[in-house]
């Protein structure tokens, strides 16, 4: 396969791809160094390697997708946080209760970094819940999309959603 075809193909679902990245990046308020071109593109570069992508359906084409703006996202919050917090300098809070007020502290940033963490957890004891929680949270499938990326009934994925979103409360709120 060559590069063309996946070209072709990713300039095919650009605007929808656009479209999730403006609205995974503004929904917790932004706050991100990385803009929606930006994160296309970088989503591009890393999609443009997988020769399997471009005999894929759309459904599929999308999940790989947003499973590679989950991992950008995640990147960039990782980083954006150790170099707030002084790269690998050890830093000493001497007042906590300044340390809990900060804005960094309640900023949506956090919450990427949390769902991601949580999303692992999930992974460990049930895979295919993980991959409904990515689909939706991060690439905004719709659930007869899921379904049809996942190869499973709309029903099936429903539920699996409501489990998901459950197991990520309590695995949040620990």
């Amino acid at each position: 396969m060559d590069a063309s075809t996946i070209d072709k193909k990713f300039s095919e679902h650009y605007p929808e791809l656009r479209r999730l990245a403006h609205l995974r990046l503004h929904r917790d308020g932004g706050g991100f160094a990385l803009e929606t071109t930006a994160l296309v593109n970088e989503c591009y570069l890393k999609l443009r390697g997988i020769n399997s992508l471009a005999e894929a359906e759309r459904t599929h084409f999308m999940a790989y997708a947003s499973r590679t703006m989950r991992s950008i996202i995640v990147d960039l919050v990782r980083e954006q946080l150790a170099l707030r917090r002084g790269g690998d300098m050890n830093m000493v809070t001497l007042n906590t209760q300044i340390a809990e007020n900060t804005p960094d502290a309640n900023s949506g940033q956090y919450d990427v970094l949390q769902i991601h963490e949580a999303l692992n957890q999930i992974e460990q004891l049930e895979p295919r819940l993980a991959q409904v929680v990515e689909l939706r949270y991060f690439g905004g499938l719709s659930f007869s999309e899921m379904a049809e990326a996942l190869d499973l009934n709309e029903r099936t994925i429903r539920r699996d959603w409501e489990k998901a979103k459950l197991l990520l409360l309590a695995i949040l709120q620990e």
